[in-house]
């Protein structure tokens, strides 16, 4: 038998496969196209980008930027075939998504160690190291088997997140930390609105522009507790005030009074970093979601680091089940990397892959796993995922707020990211990898 089982051919899974194969050791990578699709798939080749043909920010003091720079530093397939294949998109690096398949494709086909099975997987292997890369939209057989292997509640099939913001963003001469009641340690972060500003904010609301969800994104059902903002704004105009807004148990500093609704949010990681919108799951398009949000008191200078998402997507509760080095606790030998290990984003995705691949490697040659510090952007992508302290767990791309502060605070936010990235990259510099 090969040493190592690869599951998907996306952008994770290829990485993966490569770097496992550039260690000498055999893979058998299986991927169901083109025998079967999915319904957001139309190619045959390997790594598809089905959404945008963007991989986001290109420069290096940006998050994505970072991102890809750590990423070179592990002759990524991915870059190497983003680089070769860019077209012009301003700061952005895009790609002619056929062209940049194909070459991925040629380099995993042509690799002597990597044996490619064009056929669907709907076991998880019990006798050997294996990485499970199958992306969003994994087969419904085989998800099955991922939801059984891992105790049935922690893999969702439906992403509905709420915007993430920074804590540095926030103006707390309007916002003040306190729980209802005086229950807990102050746990939440509340924004009040008055009268009038509640008025404001719902109906821009009601009236911002959603975002177009393609068939296979849409949920046959939603639950209650997942109802966009919006939608629940418009069954009457104190339902969110009697909802997530509902001011009761909580007392405004500034006034000395109950607020008319108040905005909570909550913490998102251990280190008070980045705090969530409760209840704040929403189908808007980002620069709706910029422009409505940032009319809550107190986040008109908010920094997001993620906007809210409704959308299919199939993903592990990670920081539950998941070891540092992505693999399964329950099993050592099993390895997770793409969306399905709650990562979001092409590059992250592909990122995870190489993290995964190499580990599994490494599990066969019985070397100690590669853990990148937190101070860098993998590092800090991976640690976040694999979090326990993280509740309520949904999916996260690269953003500086995951990032541990630098001593020296810089009020500059470009300048900061700057110095942020700077600290990654010597990392890299100093150590071979």
């Amino acid at each position: 038998m090969d040493k190592v089982i690869v599951i998907g051919a996306g952008l994770a899974g290829c990485e993966a496969a490569l770097q496992i194969a550039s260690r000498g050791i055999n893979v058998t990578l299986y991927e169901m196209k083109p025998q079967s699709k999915t319904p957001a798939h139309k190619s045959d080749l390997f790594a598809e980008l089905v959404c945008s043909n963007s991989l986001k920010a290109a420069r290096v003091d940006s998050a994505a930027g970072l991102l890809k720079e750590e990423m070179r530093n592990f002759s990524s397939v991915c870059l190497m075939a983003a680089d070769r294949t860019s077209v012009a998109a301003g700061g952005a690096l895009a790609v002619d998504r056929d062209e940049f398949s194909k070459i991925i494709t040629e380099a995993v086909l042509n690799h002597p160690n990597i044996t490619v099975k064009n056929e669907k997987v709907t076991k998880i292997p019990e006798d050997a190291v294996t990485v499970i890369a199958t992306g969003p939209l994994t087969d419904e057989t085989l998800a099955k088997e991922i939801s059984n292997y891992c105790e049935n509640d922690n893999l969702s099939f439906f992403d509905a997140a709420a915007p993430i913001v920074t804590r540095e963003s926030v103006d707390f001469s309007r916002a003040f930390f306190a729980s209802r009641y005086d229950r807990g340690d102050d746990d939440y972060i509340n924004c009040p609105m008055n009268k009038e500003e509640y008025e404001l904010f719902y109906n821009e609301l009601i009236n911002a522009e959603g975002a177009p969800l393609k068939d296979f994104d849409k949920p046959v059902t939603v639950y209650e507790g997942c109802m966009p903002i919006e939608i629940l704004a418009k069954r009457g105009h104190d339902s969110i005030r009697f909802g997530p807004l509902k001011p009761v148990g909580l007392r405004d500093p500034n006034t000395g009074h109950r607020p008319w609704a108040v905005v909570q949010l909550r913490r998102e990681n251990k280190d008070g970093t980045l705090f969530n919108l409760v209840g704040f799951q929403t189908n808007l398009k980002f620069p709706e979601q910029k422009r409505v949000f940032s009319l809550i008191p107190g986040l008109q200078n908010a920094e997001f680091v993620r906007f809210g998402v409704m959308h299919r997507n199939t993903f592990i509760n990670s920081p539950k089940l998941l070891n540092r080095d992505l693999s399964l606790k329950q099993n050592s030998k099993i390895f997770f990397a793409g969306q399905l290990s709650g990562v979001e984003g092409y590059m992250e995705s592909a990122a995870s892959g190489i993290i995964a691949g190499i580990n599994a490697a490494k599990k066969v040659l019985g070397e100690a796993p590669l853990i990148l510090p937190n101070f860098t952007m993998i590092g800090a992508l991976l640690n976040y995922i694999t979090d326990e302290s993280v509740l309520n767990f949904q999916p996260m791309g690269a953003n500086f707020g995951i990032l541990p502060a630098l001593d020296t605070h810089i009020r500059d936010k470009r300048e900061r990211y700057m110095a942020l990235s700077e600290r990654s990259l010597k990392f890299y510099k100093e150590k071979i990898l």
